[in-house]
This record gives structure tokens, sequence and C-alpha cells, in this order.
């Protein structure tokens, strides 16, 4: 990890143990978490049964409660029809996610079928294990988990501090002072002066810079030839120190009046843009009053124990014990300051 990140880390942990369990939360995108690890880690139980979609999710969340020492970790799964509020603003969303050929290489996938049999079963056995874990899971009917989590770090909890856990960029928009992102690939923490270091851009127009040059990985599209260098030639206060608007680059445009190819898609892409506006922005999210007050009572409710037995004999019962080095001292590692929080807010 890098030593920037190392020493924050360090300085954290001289700092007093936080007396609330929502003084620092880690809000964990749990589908993005584990397709991932579905995806790159090719762990087989001892029956030879594919088993890395559970163990790598496990190892993942748990490298990074161990070094972000959170007071709580809350889970988000998108909900059942969680996509339909942006497939309706935008059919084509996400369009290119849809699978036609398999994921991985492990051998005993003979098709596709046989590889999302596979990943849903070891999503359904892998909500049992969390389940016995001192952390919040949620997953909301008709939301997408971005949602939930932003709505977690933005209304729910707006003076707590918040490490949002995903590789989605569309995260990044909500840095600030308070919330940061940790990417688990990259292994790194994203700060304000992080998002200034990589995209030469003020988190704060983040959001701004994502509408104009689109996001493949979601379908949605941007400005052709919207690249760095050329928007800071042809449109300087998105790289301002002040937060701009979509208005504010329109009516920048107009009065700057330099005819270039760039400008002139732009103002002729405004629908499109206000649409991209609509489908990326986390800020105020566009969910139900019921889905907020789903979200509001879960993070309400009491934080779970861990219930250690319970975890340790569902890895026997799975065969993948031996594929958690030493899970009883993993367990108290990992999760042992969270638990004394849940039972301390009993």
């Amino acid at each position: 990890m890098n030593k920037k990140y190392l020493n924050m880390l360090a300085s954290l942990e001289k700092q007093e143990l936080p007396k609330d369990a929502n003084d620092r939360i880690l809000i964990i995108d749990g589908l993005n978490t584990f397709i991932r690890a579905f995806v790159v880690v090719p762990t087989v139980n001892e029956n030879g049964t594919h088993v890395g979609g559970i163990t790598g999710f496990l190892m993942s969340i748990g490298y990074a409660i161990r070094n972000i020492k959170p007071t709580r970790v809350i889970i988000c799964f998108d909900g059942k029809g969680g996509s339909q509020r942006r497939r309706k603003l935008f059919p084509d969303y996400k369009a290119t996610r849809r699978v036609k050929h398999r994921m991985t290489r492990i051998n005993e996938f003979n098709s596709v079928d046989d590889e999302r049999v596979a990943m849903a079963q070891q999503l359904q056995r892998l909500s049992q294990y969390l389940e016995q874990l001192p952390i919040s899971v949620m997953s909301i009917e008709n939301i997408e988990a971005d949602d939930a989590m932003a709505y977690i770090s933005q209304q729910v909890y707006p003076k707590s501090q918040c490490v949002i856990m995903s590789t989605d960029k569309d995260f990044l928009q909500l840095i600030d002072e308070r919330v940061q992102v940790w990417s688990p690939t990259k292994k790194k923490f994203y700060f304000k002066d992080t998002i200034k270091e990589e995209f030469d851009i003020d988190s704060k127009n983040f959001l701004m810079y994502r509408v104009l040059t689109g996001d493949s990985s979601d379908n949605i599209p941007g400005i052709r030839g919207a690249g760095t260098k050329t928007l800071q030639k042809r449109l300087p206060i998105l790289f301002e120190d002040k937060k701009i608007k979509l208005e504010d680059i329109f009516e920048h445009i107009k009065t700057a009046d330099d005819g270039t190819k760039l400008s002139e898609s732009i103002l002729s892409s405004k629908d499109m843009l206000e649409l991209n506006h609509k489908l990326m922005q986390l800020e105020e999210v566009d969910i139900s009053g019921r889905s907020k007050e789903s979200i509001n009572n879960i993070c309400k409710q009491d934080i779970p124990k861990l219930v250690k037995p319970n975890f340790m004999k569902m890895l026997l019962e799975d065969s993948i014990n031996m594929n958690i080095k030493n899970p009883q001292l993993w367990l108290k590692d990992t999760f042992s300051t969270l638990n004394a929080f849940a039972i301390r807010n009993k």
C-alpha cells in the first residue's frame, strides 16, 4: 500500500477509540465485490467445487476492515429490479453487461448457464455467511446498491466519516473532507487530492467531468473528443476550484462563442447531457420515500453480533475451512472490534 496512505492509517490508529459505532463507517458495494471475486479468484474446495466468489469476497472485505478499521460496516447489494428506474430513462443502461460468454476460466463450468447457476448459489450461500458477522446487510427492492450507498453517506450519516469500498468511479463524485473511496483492486484510497492528482480535476466537479465523458461500463455515451486535455483548453471552468452545474457549462460555451467542434457538440447534446446527469448523480439520489425509510430502518437496527460457532460450522460444511488460513484467528483479527461495538450498542 502507498506510504502516504499507511501514514494516514497510522495517524488514525493513534487517535482515541471512537465512542460511537457510527463514527467511521465502511460502506461496501456488495455485488461489485462479489463479481470481482467470483471472476478472478480460482479457489476450489477439497471436493473440486469452485468457491472463489465466497472466499474471495470474505478475504477482500477482511483486508479492507483490518486496514480501514471502521467502527461499523454496511454492505449494500442491488435490490430486485434495481436498474428499472435508470432503464426507464435510458433503455440501453448497462446493456453491455449482459453476459454472453463465460466470465471465468474455471474448468468445471461448461457453459454460461452453468456459471450463472454457480454464481447464484455462491451469492445465496454468502448471504448466510454474512448473517453470522457483526455487519449490516441490505438489498432494497427497486434501487441499485449505488443509490443506497450514496444515500447512507450523504443523508443517513451526514456527520460521520464514511469510506466507500467499490471499483465504481461514480462514487468519486462524493469525495470530500468526510467521504473517501477505497478501491480494492488498486488497494488505493481516493481523497480530494487523489482525484486532483489522477484526473486533474476537483472532486466537486468530477460528476460534470463524467457527464461529459460518459461511462462505458454502464453504456452511457459521452461527448466525442471530450478528453481531459481538450476540456482543459476549451472548458477551463470545469477545472476551477468552484462547483459548477450543467447550466454553467452551456452558458460558458455561449459566452465564449469559439465555434469549436467540442462546443458545438456539447450544445447540440444538451438533452443527452441532462440525461447523463440524471443517470449518474448520487448527491441527491432519486429514490422513493419508502426506499429511504427501508434504508433508515436497517441502519437504525441493532448491529448483529458475531456468531463464531455458526460461521466455523459453515466453513466445514462447505469444505472451505482450509482455504482461509487459520479462520479462528482471521475472525478475531477482522471482526473483534466491530463485534465490540455491536455488543456496546445493544
